[in-house]
């Protein structure tokens, strides 16, 4: 007789909410490792971390693209389009990750997020959210505010604190990374924020920048027992030890 997997009844119910009508084939294929994880993600942690549905679907979609999760993302984005999160703000996510991962590892994202907003019948391209100009100066006054915004008044001029060797490194930080990015309409500083630290987190091997961003999105409003709650929410997606690197990030 085959094995029948013991799913919660909250477990369930959540699934459900992610996934209307829909039963994996795992359930046939991996009953016993389905009714574990789907307990465990879906019913404990779920559970033990209070979070609204925004919050937590950014964290996992930032959390997905950092860890190269793009079949996870492709079932998760969708779930994400049900429970809040907008056709802009999940653009919104990709765009902010190219930053921190480069468009190497962001490009997949970047189709996959098309393929599925025009499956649901959105209409591309979204509205536009550029605030700023293409011209250079005008990127780089808004980048440097957004810094500023960030990290406080240490950053003002710092696009001229860089190493001798290679000054382009933090104008590019100012105009494109910041000026750019974080200078767009979508989601707010503390959303952008969040979402680059579980990005961070997640591709692991960045410890000097999981630090600095924990710092910043407490800087910007995060409280840390947000972040924290937001790196416990993620741990399905990506294990134990760069779950456990990224709470060791944030400040005590």
């Amino acid at each position: 007789m085959a094995y029948q997997a013991r799913i919660t009844e909250a477990a369930r119910s959540f699934h459900e909410k992610m996934f209307p009508g829909y039963e994996s084939d795992f359930l046939r294929t991996d009953p016993e490792f389905i009714e574990r994880f789907d307990n465990f993600a879906f019913d404990e942690v779920v559970r033990q971390v209070e979070l609204d549905d925004t919050t937590r679907y950014l964290g996992w979609l930032a959390t997905l693209l950092g860890c190269q999760g793009i079949d996870e993302y492709r079932a998760i984005l969708p779930a994400a389009l049900r429970n809040g999160i907008t056709p802009v703000q999940a653009k919104e996510v990709v765009y902010q990750a190219v930053a921190y991962l480069g468009i190497g590892r962001v490009f997949p994202f970047l189709r996959a997020t098309n393929e599925i907003l025009e499956a649901e019948g959105v209409p591309l391209p979204l509205p536009e959210q550029a605030t700023t100009e293409p011209e250079r100066a005008n990127r780089m006054a808004a980048g440097e505010q957004a810094q500023v915004d960030i990290f406080g008044e240490s950053m003002r001029g710092y696009r001229d604190k860089g190493n001798p060797d290679y000054p382009w490194i933090n104008e590019w930080l100012v105009d494109n990374c910041f000026g750019d990015w974080y200078t767009r309409g979508g989601l707010d500083l503390k959303q952008r924020e969040l979402i680059t630290f579980c990005c961070i987190a997640a591709q692991g091997g960045c410890d000097e920048q999981a630090r600095a961003h924990a710092a910043a999105n407490i800087s910007v409003g995060n409280s840390k027992e947000l972040l924290i709650r937001v790196i416990s929410s993620n741990l399905p997606f990506i294990g134990y030890p760069r779950t456990l690197n990224a709470l060791s990030a944030i400040p005590l």
